[in-house]
């Protein structure tokens, strides 16, 4: 039964938001650096937005079509800094009594004269286990990288640490995850780029491409007014060599299909961020701002919108699979 609101008070939020905190350093295992977070994947503020870009196992928990998309500017106001845009699909279906997901998935990252973009398709098997259900997924990725020398410009134009052309290379890897939830909590594990490959650009540059590793946690608590959820939630992202962890609190008032939300991030040495959104013509969009509490400081902060559309399938059983949207976080 979740906790009513004459129970809550300040000191249980905060019970709840440090065992969310513990239990992701726990999975942890305690051994990653405390050390500036530099990524070759994008980290979206908004984590539980987007949990099918970093997370395979989440594919098909919903039992809608579901579409979602995500946009994130770099360093506002600074020429080159770049985007990231996400976009995913992903649906579940049944075979016999067994519960399946299946999607797909695109990401192009850019910044100055680096570009990254990744396409995936994922799978997800969900089983019924202790009360709640467990989920795991695969991911098979598609990776391209490229270097546009012309791009650079150097005070010695023959300098052999630059290309001075346009070089690509791709190359296959796997990504694997898995998920577990049950009433009001929900936990996340997943490793991106498993295989870490070397990507060849042209014949004499090669690009290395590091595996990163995602736990997430979360816990709806339910006010004494059924319209009302306040979610605290915590993510560590980590290439084994720097990380990053964000902490979060979101509150959601939500009435048949009105639906607002607000919340708040920090990520220790990195950021803060405040985020907002909700559910317009039946189109969950969210709009969010880091700004860097180092480094370039709070101006050139980082813009990030957010949008899921959820259809229900008719797939020929009148009823059967007119489903009401299911928020896991």
């Amino acid at each position: 039964m979740p906790p009513c609101f004459d129970c809550l008070s300040f000191q249980t939020i905060r019970r709840a938001v440090c065992r969310i905190v513990w239990a992701v350093l726990v999975l942890s295992g305690g051994w990653f650096p405390f050390s500036a977070y530099a990524q070759q994947d994008v980290a979206f503020m908004q984590y539980h937005q987007v949990e099918t870009q970093w997370n395979p196992a989440a594919v098909g928990r919903s039992p809608q079509l579901t579409v979602n998309a995500a946009l994130q500017t770099h360093a506002a106001g600074f020429e080159n800094a770049g985007s990231t845009m996400w976009a995913g699909a992903d649906m579940a279906f049944a075979m016999g009594t067994t519960r399946h997901g299946v999607g797909a998935m695109f990401l192009n990252d850019a910044i100055g004269l680096f570009s990254h973009k990744r396409f995936a398709l994922q799978y997800a098997y969900h089983q019924k286990l202790y009360g709640g259900t467990l989920s795991v997924g695969l991911q098979a990725d598609m990776l391209q990288e490229e270097i546009d020398g012309t791009k650079a410009d150097l005070a010695d134009g023959n300098d052999p640490a630059f290309p001075s052309a346009k070089l690509t290379g791709s190359a296959f890897d796997l990504s694997a995850g898995a998920g577990y939830t049950r009433r009001s909590l929900h936990l996340g594990i997943s490793m991106l780029r498993l295989t870490a490959p070397t990507v060849l650009l042209g014949e004499s540059n090669d690009l290395e491409v590091k595996s990163l590793l995602n736990f997430s946690g979360g816990y709806n608590i339910k006010l004494n007014h059924p319209f009302y959820t306040i979610t605290p939630s915590a993510m560590l992202r980590t290439d084994f060599t720097d990380y990053r962890l964000d902490l979060t609190l979101r509150g959601q008032y939500e009435f048949e299909k009105r639906k607002l939300s607000a919340g708040l991030n920090y990520a220790p040495g990195r950021s803060v961020g405040l985020f907002v959104g909700g559910t317009f013509r039946g189109i969950d969009l969210s709009y969010g701002y880091e700004a860097n509490t180092a480094g370039l400081g709070l101006s050139a902060g980082q813009h990030e919108i957010t949008l899921t559309y959820r259809l229900n399938l008719d797939l020929g059983k009148k009823g059967r699979n007119l489903h009401k949207s299911v928020r896991w976080l």
